[in-house]
């Protein structure tokens, strides 16, 4: 793939940085401070999390203590844990199973795509918003505030960390030398991604159907037409040619370019899952659902018993 081809956006690309660029964060997150001002950080959330992650062991134990740690507090942060978790189980089994070309190479990956999550809950938790990547922070306040769905703490939780992270988790590991095998591991881990989002998808459904609300799947439809902005392979080849163009061009001229590109679709992406156009009865059923039972529990009971 040449730079020049890498750094052409795809129409879907287009319209995410066109969203992206008409979301104001800025003032957001002013606010976002004002309204957790009050609020002291966790700090054994931050035991948890400080310190980072040294293996793909280590991060598989410390990414379930922390889903299971905010799941027991009702801190819907977990959601996104929830899904995260068992994908970084999962790899790490294929990665002892001997199923990549470059198994350290595969392990760095993984640890350095952790680490680029880690980042961003110690930054939110500290309260430190300027150094948060706009999707995680949008991602992180939505969840904070309460004022989102299960599905979409999911879904911002999961863009944030494919649309954004993921190019800079390359980045950190480096796409060179091998080139192409490096490749198929990355496309190994995507399908990894692919098969679990999917299975998130589907568990959604069920939780929701858990809690008496039926058909509610066609509610979903706004969120998965508004997030397909990308969709989800398009998301991971997008990561895959931002590292392209941080290898192959000049540092300066990448780096500005590949940062602008990456945080804007992101939170484009971002903006629309916040967002979505649900009919008016579906979406007084869904947060009806919410209000009255535990959909977060409902959730991660369906994806366990799906994955």
């Amino acid at each position: 793939m040449t730079p020049i081809r890498a750094a052409v956006p795809t129409t879907e690309e287009a319209r995410a940085l066109l969203v992206g660029l008409r979301r104001a964060v800025d003032g957001e997150r002013d606010a976002i401070a004002a309204d957790l001002a009050d609020d002291e950080p966790d700090a054994a959330l931050l035991d948890l999390v400080a310190a980072p992650f040294a293996s793909v062991a280590d991060v598989d134990e410390r990414l379930a203590k922390t889903e299971s740690y905010l799941r027991e507090r009702g801190d819907r942060r977990a959601v996104f844990l929830t899904v995260y978790s068992r994908m970084t189980a999962t790899v790490r089994t294929a990665i002892d199973d001997g199923a990549f070309v470059d198994p350290e190479w595969t392990a760095a990956y993984l640890v350095a795509f952790a680490e680029r999550y880690r980042r961003a809950l110690v930054a939110f938790e500290r309260r430190a918003f300027g150094s948060l990547p706009r999707p995680w922070l949008l991602a992180f306040a939505a969840a904070a505030r309460g004022e989102t769905l299960v599905a979409q703490d999911a879904l911002l939780g999961i863009n944030a960390h494919i649309a954004y992270d993921l190019t800079y988790a390359l980045g950190d590991v480096g796409i060179d030398p091998d080139r192409g095998a490096k490749l198929e591991d990355h496309d190994r881990i995507n399908a990894v991604l692919a098969r679990l989002v999917q299975t998130a998808q589907d568990a959604l459904v069920d939780a929701y159907g858990a809690l008496g609300i039926a058909g509610i799947d066609a509610a979903f439809d706004p969120l998965d037409d508004r997030l397909a902005l990308l969709g989800l392979t398009a998301t991971r080849e997008f990561a895959w040619r931002n590292a392209v163009l941080r290898a192959d061009l000049p540092a300066r001229l990448a780096e500005r370019y590949v940062d602008w590109r990456t945080e804007t679709v992101a939170t484009g992406a971002a903006a629309v899952v916040l967002a979505p156009e649900f009919d008016a009865e579906a979406g007084r059923r869904l947060r009806d659902a919410e209000t009255e039972g535990d959909a977060a529990g409902a959730f991660r009971e369906a994806f366990g018993r799906l994955t």
